[in-house]
C-alpha cells in the first residue's frame, strides 16, 4: 500500500515573511550581517517594518519606540511570529536614555529617525547610546535624512525645512566620516544616498564597532 503524499506547510508569500522591510535592511540580511542567531536592537522600531523576518527567523529580538502604541503592535507581531519571546523585550522610551546595558546588542537598527533630532545635542547623545549598547564587533545601521545631492532651506543650526514643509536635522557626508572615525568604528560599506524626487535625501550608515581601541 502506497503512503499518502506528504503536505507540506504553505509557502509565505514575499510579503508575509518580510512585511514591508527597509530594502538596505534587507541588503544586509542578504549579505550576512544579520543572522538568526544574533541579539537585533531596532531603536525606533515604529510598528515593527523591519522585524517581521527577524522574527520569523528566530533572533533574539529587542525593539524601543517613544511611542507606546508602536510597541503595543510590536509586542503583538512577537507573540504571533515569536512566542518565545519575552514582552518586557519590547520597550516604551527615548533612544538618548535607553534602558539597554553596554555592549548589549549584535546589531542596532535606528532606521529614518535620527533626522528627527530637535538640534546637534540631541542626535548626538541619540548616536551615543546606539553606539553604547552594541558590542565590540557589532553592526550598526542607521538610515537618515542628509544633505548629499541637495541643497535644503537652513532654518538653524543643522535643521533645515525638506520638500514637504518638516524641519529635518540634516547631515552631511563630512560629519558621517568624522563622526565614523571619532566612534572607532569602520564603514562596513560607502555611505549610499537616495535622492527622492527633489523631496528629501536619504543616506545608509553602516558602522561596525572596533574590538579594540587605538
Amino acid at each position: 500500500m502506497t503512503e499518502p503524499p506528504r503536505l507540506l506547510p504553505p509557502r509565505l508569500n514575499l510579503q508575509e515573511q518580510f512585511g514591508q522591510i527597509d530594502i538596505y535592511v534587507f541588503d544586509q540580511m542578504l549579505r550576512g550581517n544579520i543572522l538568526p542567531a544574533m541579539r537585533v536592537l531596532d531603536a525606533g522600531c515604529g510598528y515593527g517594518r523591519n522585524l517581521v523576518h527577524l522574527l520569523r527567523e528566530g533572533c533574539e529580538v529587542f525593539a524601543l519606540d517613544a511611542n507606546e502604541a508602536c510597541v503595543e503592535h510590536v509586542r503583538a507581531l512577537a507573540g504571533e511570529l515569536a512566542p518565545g519571546l519575552p514582552a518586557a523585550n519590547f520597550r516604551v522610551g527615548a533612544i538618548e536614555r535607553m534602558n539597554f546595558s553596554d555592549a548589549f546588542a549584535d546589531v542596532v537598527i535606528c532606521n529614518s529617525v535620527l533626522h528627527l533630532a530637535r538640534d546637534e545635542q540631541h542626535f548626538l547623545a541619540m548616536v551615543a547610546e546606539l553606539w553604547r549598547v552594541l558590542r565590540p564587533g557589532g553592526m550598526l545601521f542607521c538610515r537618515l535624512g542628509s544633505r548629499i545631492g541637495m541643497d535644503f532651506e537652513c532654518l538653524r543650526g543643522n535643521v533645515y525645512r525638506v520638500g514637504d514643509g518638516s524641519e529635518w536635522f540634516l547631515v552631511d557626508q563630512a560629519m558621517l566620516l568624522r563622526m565614523t572615525e571619532q566612534m572607532n568604528g569602520v564603514l562596513v560599506d560607502p555611505l549610499k544616498t537616495t535622492i527622492v524626487q527633489d523631496h528629501r535625501c536619504m543616506t545608509t550608515w553602516v558602522v561596525r564597532k572596533r574590538t579594540t581601541t587605538r
